[in-house]
């Protein structure tokens, strides 16, 4: 499957996620669904074996392995979960705009990647937009608290970012399915002790109950699974500007199945978010500079 295709229905499934995930806890504590999640995707790995034990592992992995586990599924759907009982699916569909940004700073400490004055002017733009959008948020039956709730969602996709460039030095090594099972490990067991601070629902609805399986299936194994595999033939900020469509699909099925809507004040701050992303779309790798440099040497070798 095409690296691209797999990146488009990966994006498709995240921004389906805010969706499901806002209306499972409503009924359940965010905790509860979150360990759900994870355990749902681990189950469903035990039973797919083969496919998880294709990996390499080489002396100092474990920094990014331990890493990316817990900035990915730990701390982001624990900031993820409960920014969710703040503020709006569509308000934390957009916060998500800024993830490719934040990816290209850390990709450029991390995987020294060029950090173009493009991006610096659009992460600017990004992160005065999503502020904006909290301020001029009113507060809602779906947004108590979306200041909070905005700024629980930014952290997230801090730790997004930091998992994506993770992922990205060991997609090589490692199998989609095997980094996916790594989450499910480390999320259950991390989220399991909250089980015992929050309150146990006492009997599962069965749209709750097919929130949370769609969760843990199609969003944590196959969202994962498709973008894991993708990153290991693209660039990290190739993969990363795809992420520029989860507020598209979020604000559509919120729309769409939630009712959900907008100011016009929101949708200005929104519209700074996007003009944003949009000049950040301007840089140019090293690695994009260098094969574009070759194929005009080529060119000009045929004359």
């Amino acid at each position: 499957m095409p690296a691209s295709l797999c990146l488009l229905i990966a994006t498709f499934l995240w921004g389906s996620s805010f969706i499901a995930l806002k209306y499972a806890i409503n009924l359940y504590d965010p905790a509860v669904v979150i360990f759900l999640r994870m355990l749902t995707t681990l189950v469903v790995c035990i039973l797919l074996w083969r496919y998880v034990k294709r990996f390499n592992y080489q002396r100092g992995d474990w920094k990014f392995l331990v890493g990316m586990s817990l900035a990915e599924p730990c701390l982001y759907f624990l900031f993820e979960g409960y920014a969710l009982e703040y503020t709006s699916a569509g308000q934390a569909g957009v916060i998500v705009s800024c993830l490719p940004l934040i990816i290209a700073v850390l990709a450029y400490f991390l995987l020294n990647e060029r950090l173009s004055k493009s991006i610096i002017i659009g992460f600017t733009l990004c992160i005065s937009g999503s502020v904006a959008l909290t301020l001029v948020s009113p507060d809602t039956s779906s947004a108590p608290n979306p200041l909070l709730g905005n700024t629980l969602e930014f952290i997230a996709m801090i730790c997004a970012a930091f998992y994506t460039v993770s992922v990205k030095h060991l997609s090589h090594r490692y199998s989609p399915m095997s980094l996916i099972a790594l989450q499910g490990i480390s999320g259950s067991l991390f989220f399991g002790p909250f089980l015992f601070f929050v309150h146990l629902p006492e009997e599962m609805s069965l749209a709750g109950i097919g929130s949370i399986l769609y969760l843990g299936i199609f969003v944590t194994l196959g969202g994962y699974g498709l973008y894991n595999y993708a990153i290991s033939k693209v660039s990290v900020l190739t993969a990363a500007a795809f992420s520029n469509l989860i507020p598209v699909f979020t604000l559509f099925l919120a729309a769409l199945l939630l009712n959900e809507s907008l100011t016009l004040l929101q949708w200005l701050a929104i519209g700074v978010v996007f003009s944003g992303v949009m000049v950040s779309q301007r840089h140019k790798s090293k690695a994009q500079e260098q094969e574009t440099a070759d194929e005009d040497a080529i060119v000009v070798s045929n004359y």
